[in-house]
């Protein structure tokens, strides 16, 4: 996964930026190959916010989150992109691909 990680009026210190990181991580589990996401941090007045664009095969899944604090606003934003790639994985994925076509009129 390649992370680029920038903020908004916030610096970002090395601390905050590992904890991203190890939160990012849990998301490289539901694709096999390479992903790319742009995480920007900002503070509005006193609301922590912050943002992520996903790219996945081509797609790209955007997400926000705010909170009192940037540890809270990222961990609910690893939360909503976790929910988003599983959806898009379940979109991808074809659930019926074993079965064969109903028969109709066969009663059995």
């Amino acid at each position: 996964m390649r992370l680029e990680v920038s903020g908004h009026q916030i610096e970002i210190t090395p601390a905050l930026k590992d904890f991203a990181t190890a939160k990012l991580e849990r998301l490289v589990r539901h694709f096999d190959h390479h992903l790319e996401l742009r995480l920007l941090l900002a503070v509005d007045r006193l609301q922590h916010r912050a943002e992520a664009t996903l790219s996945p095969r081509g797609k790209t899944l955007h997400a926000e989150a705010e909170a009192a604090d940037m540890y809270s606003a990222i961990d609910l934003l690893v939360d909503k992109l976790d929910r988003m790639l599983i959806k898009e994985k379940e979109r991808i994925t074809d659930h019926h691909r074993g079965e064969s076509p109903a028969r109709s009129g066969d009663f059995g």
